[in-house]
């Protein structure tokens, strides 16, 4: 595959490329789905390099990539380095990362008949769904998956979702690769990976009216795919049911159908477990990189608020590398409970801190969150930090004596007198695991480390934090989770106080170089007794 490294000369960008013969948040948003549309589509220039282009038969009509050519470099690094220049970081990095089959997790609609079904997304604008069998962003086994379902659909007359008459069967597939196995060598396993199949159903449960085209369909896909066909394909298949006419994909309810039951994943250092709810990123190696590049910022033994966590991937992952003294995870979604605790009961012996995780929504009293932490990670949703928690970390250095007052407030120690109900809530929701007698410490963070999907919304938050002189921002990373797009995943470090000043390099004057005459022995290549060196 091609592996492109950039490295960024002052503020003009710089990219190379080589061949490698190696082979190949929202959390949830009522509207519009997360497959619909993006922006124009690009044109090629000058500059664009072949070996980096799309080469996509989908790409005219398609609507999930914008540009085609220069896959290593959207076009929007050339402005996150100047930005971040301008901020004082000169050494902003960005990792092109794998630019095709990289991604392992697609939402897709299915339409059409079931003499000739579409499993793809919709053309930009409208809700007319576009076929696309040979997408070059899939990992190739969710490519095949959508075939096996096609025949599955043709074979069992499964009607595709009709959405003028809200009739149909099938409205939406849910693809995703899992590379976990510890059978095959490391090498192989990325493109060995299996597909665990969420069909989302158009009923209200498994007892309605058409669940027997689903149970057949499901016992098509495992006897095609399954562990013991010909071809190992599939990881697991399942159902959601969901009857609304609005543009949200998944239900409420879920059921496991055949296969394997969890899914596992290794990613960060740890092995961790997604359901088919839970948020997961698409692009598993890029994910990967991004959390062994942020380790390197949090240092052994600190205390750690994972906030917009999920699962509490990237602080469990945290506990396992840094051997945090306590990580706690706070996250909205109640449905990453189950998958935080099946992924802590595969963390290494050697983790012996605190870990919590908090059923919580952080823009609710987010001051009592990040108490007690050396480090704050926070991963929000494309529209940035919440309101109330930017306002709390912008103005962090005057909270010196509220949270001193906190510090000896009867609810932190009374549960009795506790009646905020999102700290009752959040109390209840707890998963704690390991001792929870610890020292009480109500130290405010010296490091953030925001991670980003949203480049406007980051750039408003970036400049919102820095405007108080409580942070000034260390290091930034940047990383193609989405190559054929104008997005960019951004790692950035911001440290507590205004930081050091970059010293300005000085202008060496050059000498008058000497003639013959004037010039040392040692430079005309002569060699004086020891008495003249001596002396």
């Amino acid at each position: 595959m091609l592996q492109c490294y950039f490295t960024p000369r002052s503020i003009s960008p710089f990219i190379s490329c080589q061949l490698s013969t190696t082979s190949v948040r929202t959390h949830s948003s009522p509207s519009p789905p997360p497959l619909l549309s993006f922006s124009a589509k690009s044109t090629p220039d000058s500059l664009s390099s072949p070996a980096c282009a799309l080469q996509c038969t989908h790409f005219q009509s398609c609507s999930g990539c914008t540009h085609e050519f220069d896959l290593h470099r959207p076009v929007i690094v050339e402005e996150a380095t100047q930005f971040f220049n301008n901020l004082g970081v000169s050494d902003f990095t960005f990792d092109s990362c794998k630019l095709w089959g990289w991604r392992c997790r697609a939402k897709l609609a299915v339409r059409g008949l079931s003499t000739n079904p579409m499993i793809g997304l919709y053309q930009e604008g409208t809700h007319n769904v576009v076929d696309i069998p040979d997408c070059k962003a899939h990992h190739p086994n969710i490519n095949a998956a959508v075939q096996l379902l096609k025949r599955g659909i043709t074979e069992l007359n499964v009607e595709p979702y009709d959405e003028d008459q809200g009739t149909g069967d099938l409205r939406y597939v849910q693809m995703a690769v899992t590379t976990y196995s510890t059978s095959l060598p490391s090498s192989e396993r990325y493109k060995n990976g299996k597909i665990q199949i969420a069909l989302v159903w158009n009923s209200r449960s498994e007892t309605s009216q058409n669940s027997d085209k689903l149970n057949a369909l499901a016992n098509f896909l495992w006897k095609n795919g399954g562990a013991r066909s010909n071809t190992h394909l599939v990881h697991s298949v399942w159902a959601n049911f969901q009857t609304s006419s609005n543009n949200v994909i998944f239900g409420n309810r879920w059921r496991h159908l055949l296969g394997e039951r969890d899914f596992w994943e290794h990613v960060g250092g740890i092995d961790i477990c997604l359901t088919p709810s839970s948020f997961g990123q698409a692009n598993t190696q890029a994910f990967d990189s991004l959390l062994r590049k942020l380790q390197k910022y949090v240092p052994y033994g600190a205390s750690v608020a994972d906030l917009y966590a999920g699962a509490g991937v990237i602080g469990l992952s945290l506990a396992a590398t840094r051997k945090c003294r306590f990580v706690k995870c706070v996250e909205v979604n109640k449905e990453s409970k189950l998958s935080f605790e099946k992924t802590v009961e595969r963390l290494p012996d050697r983790v012996d801190g605190s870990i919590s995780w908090h059923h919580a929504d952080t823009s609710k009293d987010p001051l009592t969150w990040i108490m007690g932490s050396d480090v704050v990670v926070v991963d929000p949703p494309r529209k940035g930090l919440d309101a109330s928690l930017a306002d709390t970390l912008r103005d962090i250095a005057s909270l010196k004596r509220k949270v001193k007052s906190l510090s000896k407030s009867p609810h932190l120690t009374d549960k009795k007198d506790e009646k905020r109900p999102w700290v009752l809530r959040a109390k209840e929701e707890t998963v704690q695991i390991g001792s929870t007698a610890l020292e009480p410490n109500h130290s405010l963070p010296q490091t953030l480390i925001y991670i980003s999907c949203g480049w406007e919304s980051f750039k408003e938050d970036c400049k919102m934090l820095l405007s108080s002189n409580a942070w000034h921002l260390a290091k930034a990373h940047g990383f193609n989770f989405f190559p054929g797009t104008q997005s960019i995943e951004v790692l950035a470090i911001f440290k507590r106080g205004q930081g050091v000043p970059q010293k300005k390099k000085k202008v060496l004057k050059k000498k008058k170089k000497p003639t013959n005459d004037s010039c040392h022995p040692l430079e005309r290549g002569y060699l004086p007794p020891p008495s003249e060196l001596l002396g």
